[in-house]
């Protein structure tokens, strides 16, 4: 899993966003709910040492990793994971809606994102601790699309109006994760690559919310089973016990 010998008492630092939070959007309830069998939550089982969870439903990699920062001291951990993006790549949809032909700018412009990563990489092999990567899941743009514009005629085409159209939200977000793909190569930093998990299945929409965005009940399991198989490789020792081949959905 990384730079140095992952003792069987490892402890796992997860830092990332809504995803790794477990949040899913509830239909029934209309409403976002933190998933209680989230993938944090089911790798815990099955996973010998401890994980420490810190994702902040948001997160953007610079607010992340300065909460980070205060808790590699405190937690002292082997491996930290890092998930972000997606709230990165994010505009204010409202203002787009309302001044379209404005300029506007993402949460955390690529550039700055890239650096972040390459930085906080740094960070953690100057103290002895693993940096492990994670992709982005997939979005399902026209669902997106209809999230965040409220199904609404006017602002649907005001959105349009500066974006250009719908299939861009799905590069733009692919884009960010290229940069996760792109410094993990050459960072040689070990990448969960939970976007190719998703894309090996033609319908990969059934594994996400109805916001297009966020991973449901099933797309969890799928992160989930990714990183049971990376942990697998070479650090079975870790695993309670040794996972069953991967199910399909």
């Amino acid at each position: 899993m990384g730079d140095k010998n992952i003792k069987d008492n490892c402890t796992i630092l997860i830092s990332g966003d809504s995803i790794s939070k477990g949040i899913i959007y509830d239909e029934t309830k209309n409403r976002y709910i933190v998933l209680q069998e989230n993938y944090v939550n089911l790798i815990s089982q099955k996973f010998k040492g401890s994980i420490k969870n810190i994702s902040r439903f948001g997160s953007t990699i610079t607010r992340g990793i300065n909460k980070l920062e205060e808790y590699i001291g405190k937690e002292n951990p082997d491996i930290v994971l890092i998930e972000y993006g997606g709230n990165d790549c994010a505009f204010n949809w409202d203002e787009v809606a309302d001044n379209p032909d404005a300029d506007h700018l993402p949460q955390t412009e690529v550039g700055i994102f890239e650096t972040s990563l390459r930085e906080t990489i740094e960070l953690l092999r100057n103290i002895k601790i693993t940096p492990v990567l994670m992709s982005l899941p997939p979005l399902n743009a026209d669902m997106y699309f209809k999230w965040i514009s409220k199904n609404n005629p006017l602002t649907q085409s005001n959105i349009l109006k500066w974006l250009g159209n719908v299939p861009r939200i799905y590069s733009w977000q692919e884009n960010y994760s290229s940069v996760i793909t792109k410094v993990s190569e050459e960072t040689l930093t070990k990448l969960v690559d939970v976007r190719s998990a998703f894309l090996q299945y033609p319908d990969f929409t059934k594994f996400l919310c109805r916001d297009g965005m966020h991973p449901n009940r099933a797309g969890h399991k799928v992160i989930a089973e990714k990183i049971i198989d990376y942990i697998n490789t070479g650090y079975d020792y870790l695993l309670i016990e040794k996972p069953a081949a991967t199910s399909g959905y």
